[in-house]
């Protein structure tokens, strides 16, 4: 979803300024005891498994800097340029990513040597993009309140209507959840043949969404707030035990809010936020591991992993699409 706001480009930083923390902390003080007693519980809980000799992360957090996500001497390369909005990078089997321009309907497909073709057109601002388990690439379908399905040559079968939708995730058994603004929900679509759909979260005015890599755990974003929310996710799809878990997000300087959008996430469970402030990394303990600069000034609106290995980031911007190699590799959803 469009933030709307631009700002001057965030250096590469490992941790928070000053002025951001403070920025973060004023605008937001009722949610600061929350995050300090959610971190000291965090703090407490490691402390002891260390004690009696268990490690409750492969990596400790703090050896989750940039520096071992960012490769030296790779920079942010363009990739396509002249449209209107683009969003929802989502790659296929072969390493291939997808992108869409929302405003002028139309989904381009990015090859591996790095042609950008048009992959389809009409698509009814469709906005947020993935591709599930069965290889075909679902979408949020704005403009005909629909969630579909793309079958490699464009052609699209409904899989749930009558519903606004943002973005969407989908996971290895075939389930689907997807954000609702308007509607302040989270809906999901069950990954068998009946594709019952129901509300699983309200009282949020959900973004971007994504699943760790285990898919034990469903990620929203707010652009309004300063954190990122987590659900565990039930075996019927239901969610429970919501928690403002990654945070503080960081603002630009004069920002009130940090305009987080879309997500992705590494295979040792590091997670990317595109916001107003640059490509925002959290460790898997919640903690900011820093932000990556972004390409050019305004919002990044989302982000994925791509290329044959997946060892490439993509991210949206405005009317431009960028990528960058670096050492993290993402994840596919596998099934149960």
């Amino acid at each position: 979803m469009p933030d709307g706001n631009g700002g001057e480009p965030y250096v590469e930083s490992n941790s928070p300024n000053i002025e951001v923390c403070q920025s973060v902390w004023q605008t937001q003080t009722k949610n600061r005891n929350e995050l300090w007693g959610v971190n000291a519980v965090r703090i407490t809980v490691c402390a002891m498994l260390l004690i009696v000799g268990l490690s409750p992360m492969p990596v400790l957090s703090q050896d989750m800097a940039l520096s071992g996500v960012l490769v030296d001497g790779e920079g942010w390369q363009l990739v396509s340029q002249g449209h209107k909005f683009t969003e929802g990078p989502a790659v296929d089997a072969q390493g291939r990513v997808y992108f869409t321009d929302v405003p002028e309907s139309r989904i381009f497909r990015i090859e591996l040597d790095g042609k950008v073709t048009l992959f389809d057109e009409k698509t009814a601002n469709t906005n947020g993009l993935m591709f599930g388990p069965d290889g075909l690439l679902y979408g949020c379908r704005n403009g005909d309140k629909q969630i579909v399905a793309y079958t490699e040559k464009g052609e699209y079968t409904v899989v749930a209507e009558g519903v606004q939708s943002n973005d969407l995730v989908v996971a290895g058994n075939g389930s689907i959840w997807f954000t609702d603004p308007p509607g302040e929900r989270v809906w999901h679509i069950s990954g068998d043949a009946s594709r019952t759909k129901k509300i699983v979260a309200e009282g949020i005015r959900p973004n971007g969404v994504i699943l760790t890599p285990d898919q034990g755990t469903l990620v929203v974003t707010e652009s309004q707030e300063p954190v990122l929310w987590t659900f565990r996710v039930e075996r019927d799809g239901s969610l429970s035990n919501k928690e403002r878990y990654y945070g503080p997000v960081q603002l630009p300087s004069r920002a009130d809010r940090p305009g987080s959008d879309g997500m992705t996430v590494d295979s040792i469970g590091r997670l990317y936020v595109a916001t107003r402030a640059g490509l925002q990394m959290f460790d898997p303990t919640g903690r900011l591991g820093g932000a990556i600069a972004k390409p050019q000034a305004g919002s990044l609106s989302n982000v994925c992993f791509g290329g044959p290995n997946l060892d490439i980031l993509y991210v949206t911007a405005g009317d431009k699409v960028y990528r960058r190699k670096v050492q993290a590799t993402g994840v596919r959803y596998k099934k149960p």
